[in-house]
């Protein structure tokens, strides 16, 4: 199966994290946005280093990681599929949001917040969100 030319994979020398982190984030996000589903068959890992301009031992680090986490699964001889997992792009979404809660709590507790105050701070913003929401659909 040749690879589908659309499929774009930017990676940055410049990200700080390693190319394979970056391809795996690429991965995850086709499956989050739904452009790939469960049973997918992915590209072979020859045809994957060259859409992402990798070397071959990348995306096989990439691929094993990702099994790792069960995300996708290789079959010997017929390639690797996205997993058949209930809800894969529902956990895919909540680890994203996990690391980016983690994040806002660390910058809140640097700048000396209590776990209280994080958590007005985001109901302030998801009122602010609501607010805005309704002002929209009122237009």
């Amino acid at each position: 199966m040749p690879l589908d030319p659309t499929i774009e994979f930017i990676l940055s020398q410049t990200d700080g994290r390693p190319m394979y982190q970056q391809l795996m984030e690429h991965v995850k996000t086709k499956v989050t946005i739904g452009d790939w589903s469960q049973g997918y068959r992915l590209p072979s890992i020859r045809e994957m280093a060259v859409a992402a301009k990798v070397s071959v031992i990348t995306v096989k680090r990439t691929y094993q990681e990702l099994e790792l986490e069960g995300i996708i699964i290789t079959q010997h001889g017929k390639g690797s599929f996205i997993s058949e997992v209930d809800n894969l792009s529902i956990k895919l979404k909540m680890t994203e949001m996990d690391t980016h809660l983690v994040k806002a709590t660390d910058i809140g507790k640097s700048i000396g917040m209590s776990m209280t105050k994080l958590q007005k701070r985001l109901i302030e913003l998801q009122n602010k969100e609501n607010s805005h929401d309704k002002e929209r659909n009122n237009d």
